[in-house]
């Protein structure tokens, strides 16, 4: 079983693993192992770094953008990362972030964006914003080849000397499934960890499409490419595949972040792509993350 697999099978095999224990030893010498597990785990993600990706507010954020960063504040939210502005200029999104004490960032800028003309201005709005990094959330599906995400990698590392003299952080990459694919013999994602300089270009993890891409073991990738990813999209997944609230699925997160200090991760930012209920779902990400131990 690869890494990628444990990760994804960590937690599930863990409650089937408990439920062993709990028949074969008996209830109390269960809970004295599970006191010793929870006692070696002391690490805690710092208040500052729990985040909302604002994805998964969109249906909220439309009908009242003000009023949803102001429920994210009072949860507990410390940073959120823009995607999508519906209808609201940098600045008055930037007024509106100062006024309910939330602080972006990151925004998510289109890849044909950041590869023309429109950079500068994406980047002003960046600063105007407050934010350290601009993120480009995908690439077209005709780039999900070896030559395109060689060429994607050239282009990330422009873009990034941009950032860089703009006084910014280095572009990140978010990443989707298809991005952990093998293609002719190479990992995509590979070629752009591999070509991509680390002063220009990090990530933002997505830690649900590496573990569902099937070939990207997130914890072996912060030990392996030490402080390239600042940023984490931390979504989980429910036992057939889906998205699940963080902490509520299958995906093994202390594991996972054992090693984020070695991949230089800041921000730990909450989503789900199709919530039921975005304030249920951010309520419930923010709890958990908050009394997670890793």
């Amino acid at each position: 079983m690869n890494g990628t697999r444990r990760a994804f099978l960590g937690k599930a095999l863990g409650v089937a693993a408990a439920g062993v224990a709990l028949t074969v030893a008996g209830p109390v010498a269960h809970a004295a192992e599970a006191n010793g597990a929870a006692a070696q785990r002391h690490r805690r993600i710092p208040p500052s770094g729990i985040g909302m990706h604002l994805f998964t507010m969109r249906s909220a954020l439309a009908a009242d953008f003000k009023g949803t960063l102001a429920r994210l504040a009072e949860i507990g939210y410390a940073t959120v990362g823009v995607s999508g502005r519906h209808g609201n200029s940098a600045a008055a999104i930037r007024a509106m972030l100062d006024e309910t004490h939330l602080r972006a960032v990151l925004e998510h800028v289109g890849y044909d964006t950041v590869r023309g003309s429109g950079l500068p201005q994406a980047l002003d709005d960046i600063r105007t914003l407050g934010a350290r990094w601009i993120v480009v959330p995908s690439l077209p599906g005709a780039m999900h080849t070896p030559a395109g995400f060689r060429e994607a990698a050239r282009e990330f590392n422009k873009a990034g000397l941009a950032a860089r003299e703009a006084g910014l952080g280095p572009l990140l990459f978010h990443n989707h499934g298809a991005d952990h694919q093998v293609v002719d013999g190479e990992n995509l994602y590979e070629i752009l960890l591999r070509e991509t300089d680390p002063d220009l270009v990090g990530f933002e993890l997505d830690v649900y499409w590496a573990a569902k891409g099937g070939s990207s073991d997130p914890q072996d990738l912060f030990a392996e490419h030490r402080r390239r990813f600042p940023a984490l999209h931390v979504k989980d997944m429910d036992p057939s595949g889906g998205f699940a609230d963080v902490g509520s699925g299958v995906l093994d997160f202390a594991a996972m972040f054992d090693t984020a200090r070695s991949g230089g991760v800041k921000q730990w930012l909450v989503e789900h792509d199709s919530p039921t209920d975005p304030f249920a779902t951010a309520q419930d990400g923010y709890t958990y993350l908050a009394n997670l131990r890793y």
